[in-house]
């Protein structure tokens, strides 16, 4: 009788998930989730996101059981558990979606060798991304670092395989212990609260899929405009634990809006474009790709104004209005996060590392990847980044985007009233204009002492 193992990781799912319809043409399967302290999600999320993944989780096993199995859960580091059940069990075979942060394929190289060694193979599927990072370099076998030539190539070469259903499970190995694991539970107020506005598991992103297919082909008109609830798809935090895969996001929306869905298909690029840089230059989740930037002269008194960014208390209303959305939610809409961090790192000169801190531990949606790729961005430091000198006013910003003022209304404590409602007030914790030409003038600095070659 062979015996199989799906390891869930990042895909927890179980329509269009390859791993595991390989896994259960097996006669018995084990269903298996670790909690591994150097896995997935250690050191990867916050308080939100560790949330998330206890609901995802609990959502997981609901399906399953309907489907007449059940999620194994085990604690530790994984190549341990994993040897331990092939020893139980009688495993003969491992599959799992295949990881491409560096240190993740460190892992299941460990895991493969240590299985071998049991004359067991580890099998992994892709799944988790449209793009193989090791496989798509530019004519001179270099990584792309510029997002519209990676994205040319991307779309000739991604993968997009058809729908596949749920498959038929097979019955679990004998001897599993029957105490189901613990179901999610919420008893901070904060949790409730942030909670309270999601439905993390597969139902809730095929659910999340099927609301922004309606609206889909108006995207590229409603996208930057943060007090449109339906303008975006929210599908950020479904995406990044895989409950969704994004292949059947692409065949949704091309298939609900044809040509009009190329703006939205656009940021799924940027989303495997900051997969690919993560891959290819691990390091920048701590520094700047651009080296000239590691002389930053940051702030060294900065505590109060971080804490004041952190509780929405700038005084400049778009930003406070984004931070506490994001407090109240575990979510910031795209281009009020932009706003947020230029104000941080250009306006307060706070290093780019503590904002990305921040992120991670209150975002539902935070992925490594994402957020190291989006906080050098802003910062100027990174891939394809905003130039220095762009500094986002956020009085502006929120004139064009929000020019009835209906997001502030919605997230800041007191309504906002008078002819300029995004104009920083009188308390703000620095003057925009005086703090935009200090920064423009470090910079200016900072580069003639340079050599101007980036790494």
């Amino acid at each position: 009788m062979r015996v199989a193992i799906h390891w869930f990781r990042r895909d927890l799912r179980l329509a269009d998930n390859a791993a595991l319809t390989a896994a259960a043409e097996s006669d018995r399967l084990l269903p298996l989730w670790i909690d591994d302290p150097e896995g997935e999600e250690a050191g990867g999320v916050g308080a939100a996101g560790a949330l998330w993944l206890d609901h995802s989780l609990a959502a997981l096993d609901h399906r399953l059981a309907q489907a007449g199995s059940r999620l194994v859960r085990r604690s530790g580091v994984a190549v341990e558990r994993l040897a331990e059940l092939v020893a139980e069990f009688g495993v003969a075979v491992v599959h799992a979606q295949r990881s491409h942060e560096p240190a993740l394929q460190a892992r299941d190289r460990e895991v493969a060798q240590r299985l071998a060694a049991l004359g067991v193979e580890l099998r992994l599927h892709d799944g988790g991304l449209l793009i193989d990072p090791e496989r798509l370099l530019t004519g001179g076998g270099r990584a792309y670092r510029v997002f519209t030539p990676f994205w040319r190539a991307a779309v000739q070469v991604w993968r997009l395989p058809d729908g596949q259903p749920a498959p038929a499970l097979p019955p679990l190995p004998e001897g599993i212990p029957r105490v189901e694991p613990a179901s999610a539970v919420c008893e901070a107020p904060w949790q409730r609260r942030v909670i309270g506005h999601w439905q993390p598991g597969e139902a809730g992103a095929l659910a999340a899929l099927e609301r922004f297919a309606e609206n889909c082909a108006d995207y590229a008109g409603r996208r930057d405009l943060p007090g449109d609830s339906e303008g975006v798809s929210r599908l950020s935090p479904h995406l990044h634990f895989g409950e969704v895969a994004p292949a059947r996001v692409v065949h949704t929306v091309v298939a609900a809006a044809g040509e009009a869905a190329e703006p939205f298909l656009r940021q799924l690029g940027w989303r495997e474009f900051a997969a690919y840089l993560l891959h290819h230059y691990p390091h920048t989740v701590e520094q700047p790709l651009d080296g000239r930037f590691a002389a930053m002269p940051w702030r060294d008194d900065g505590d109060p104004l971080l804490a004041a960014w952190q509780q929405g208390r700038t005084g400049f209303p778009l930003v406070d209005a984004g931070m506490r959305q994001l407090w109240q939610t575990g979510w910031m809409h795209n281009r009020v996060r932009m706003v947020a961090a230029s104000l941080l790192v250009k306006n307060l000169r706070l290093p780019w590392q503590l904002g990305a801190a921040w992120f991670r531990e209150t975002l539902v949606d935070f992925d490594l990847a994402n957020n190291t790729l989006g906080w050098q961005w802003v910062a100027g430091c990174g891939a394809d980044a905003a130039p220095y000198w762009r500094i986002f006013n956020p009085q502006r910003q929120g004139e064009r985007f929000d020019p009835q003022a209906v997001y502030l209304n919605q997230w800041l404590p007191a309504p906002v009233v008078g002819r300029h409602p995004h104009a920083a007030r009188p308390d703000a914790v620095v003057d925009y204009a005086a703090s935009r030409a200090e920064a423009l003038e470090i910079w200016n600095r900072l580069k003639e002492a340079g050599d101007g070659a980036q790494d």
